[in-house]
This record gives C-alpha cells, structure tokens and sequence, in this order.
C-alpha cells in the first residue's frame, strides 16, 4: 500500500505528514470538525506505508490521517490506539516528541 508523506524541516523541528493516498485533497466533517487533507501540507511524494511509517523516528511531530497508515504507526507501537480521533470514520493521529 503506497501513501503520501511530505517531510519539513525548520531548525530542530521535523514535521511528517503521511495520508493514505486515497483520501489526499478530500474535506472530512464529523460535528464542529472539519478536517482539510491538504494536498499542499500532505503531498511531498508517494511511498510504501512501510517506509512512511519507518520516517517517524527521524521526525519530531507527526501528522497521520488514514485506516492504513494509522494502523500500521499503531502496530508498530509509535500510537496509542486510544489517542486516535475518527473523522467521518477516517483515523487520524498525531505524535508530538518533546
């Protein structure tokens, strides 16, 4: 399974952000929430959710929306299945390494 990940670098500061690939430019609304997968935030490359996932040590925050990759961060033990918000359905998870 590919998804998309885009790596930023500001000083100390890793960001990745990594979607499933399908989801890239859509607008997810459950509630008050309206969640924008930004094609400008999200999409820096494709790569197997392997690799994406395999970027998180590196990275100092982590930005996660998809069943695939937020399944895969949890079972490699990087989230708490308990700290995931679903919106509209869709998994989305953030890691934040202080």
């Amino acid at each position: 399974m590919e998804v998309y990940v885009n790596l930023k670098k500001d000083g100390r500061n890793v960001l990745l952000a990594i979607c499933d690939c399908e989801l890239l430019g859509r607008t997810l609304r459950e509630g008050k929430i309206v969640f924008h997968v930004k094609d400008e935030f999200y999409n820096g490359r494709k790569a197997s959710v392997e690799e994406a996932i395999g970027m998180i040590n590196n990275s100092t925050i982590v930005n996660l929306v998809g069943k695939c990759c937020v399944e895969k961060a949890i079972a490699k033990g990087y989230v708490h299945p308990e700290a995931v918000l679903k919106i509209e359905g869709i998994p989305h998870a953030q890691i934040v390494k202080f």
